[in-house]
């Protein structure tokens, strides 16, 4: 008997450290701590009530390490412990999708299929799941006829997340308008978009650049960005897009520049343009207009400040 209550209470010891390995890996991966939180995580035994979750969390480390196919199994071992889980087949899909952009052509089919079903069941346990919604939108988009592919399906998803969310319905329904060529059904949904959401800079970038930079219709997305500056007058997020337009339109070089010129004043966030992409867009301009030193000397610029720029590298080779 008293052996019993020792490996009883033993058991519950283990099962609260196991408990707070959770916690303090789950905790340590939201502070960025990968590798201290991938330890601490790997070391929950498969026998534990927080087995699934803890494969989970070392699936989304795997996943921001770009290495996909691990983070695949991981949360793959996730679903074999908790089927009943939408995220856990989302992540799964999305960690077999980017396994699938390098993939040969036969691996790539094999993964199709298990982004579709991943997709699909997650949609099934949460029928409001937005990402995986908008990952069968994209599937249906680019998969062949054979596998599943088809633009009505398609839209019969965008028409879902409308009724989620009508913004980002809209957008989806414009996604599958533009790969079937109906422009002007597009521009409807985007229309429908800008009645309500035209103070919203980030709204419009995504206008801008997902249908009227893909269209060519640069005279609309510089009088938004015009229309919205009247109202905003300081937003250097919208002078840097009149700037990105003009380098990749060739439209409007003189106010491309001004504008920035302006950003170049300023210093973003983190999450907005680098200066050096402000440099790499305004050399674009200067190639455009045939002065190559005063764009070899803005890319340079571009290069040192923002080594990351591919495209600024490019163009140096290019006007070098």
């Amino acid at each position: 008997m008293k052996l019993a209550i020792c490996f009883f209470s033993l058991m519950l010891i283990a099962q609260f450290a196991f408990g707070q390995s959770l916690s303090e890996g789950k905790k340590l991966f939201e502070q960025k701590k990968m590798t201290e939180a991938k330890k601490i995580l790997g070391a929950v035994d498969d026998d534990h009530a927080d087995y699934a979750e803890a494969q989970f969390y070392l699936g989304k480390i795997n996943f921001e390490a770009q290495k996909y196919n691990e983070a695949a199994d991981n949360f793959e071992e996730a679903i074999d412990t908790n089927e009943k889980n939408a995220e856990y087949h989302y992540w799964y899909g999305a960690a077999c999708g980017q396994e699938a952009v390098s993939a040969n052509p036969l691996r790539q089919g094999i993964l199709a299929n298990r982004i579709k079903n991943a997709f699909e069941k997650c949609v099934e346990l949460n029928p409001k799941h937005l990402d995986a919604l908008s990952g069968l939108v994209q599937y249906y988009l680019r998969a062949p006829s054979m596998m599943g592919g088809s633009t009505d399906k398609a839209l019969e998803m965008a028409k879902k997340i409308k009724a989620v969310d009508k913004i980002e319905g809209h957008f989806a329904m414009m996604g599958v308008y533009m790969v079937q060529k109906k422009n002007a059904e597009g521009e409807k949904e985007m229309n429908e978009v800008l009645k309500t959401e035209s103070n919203k800079i980030e709204m419009l970038i995504r206008i801008s650049n997902g249908f009227y930079t893909k269209t060519e219709q640069y005279p609309k997305a510089f009088e938004m960005f015009e229309t919205y500056l009247k109202k905003n007058p300081n937003n250097m997020m919208a002078q840097y897009q009149i700037g990105k337009l003009a380098a990749i339109s060739g439209q409007q070089l003189d106010r491309g520049e001004t504008c920035l010129k302006n950003y170049l004043t300023y210093k973003p966030t983190d999450k907005e343009p680098s200066l050096g992409g402000a440099h790499w867009r305004l050399g674009m301009i200067m190639e455009k207009r045939g002065n190559k030193a005063e764009a070899k000397k803005n890319y340079e610029t571009a290069v040192k400040l923002d080594p990351t720029l591919k495209e600024a590298k490019e163009a140096l080779k290019r006007v070098s």
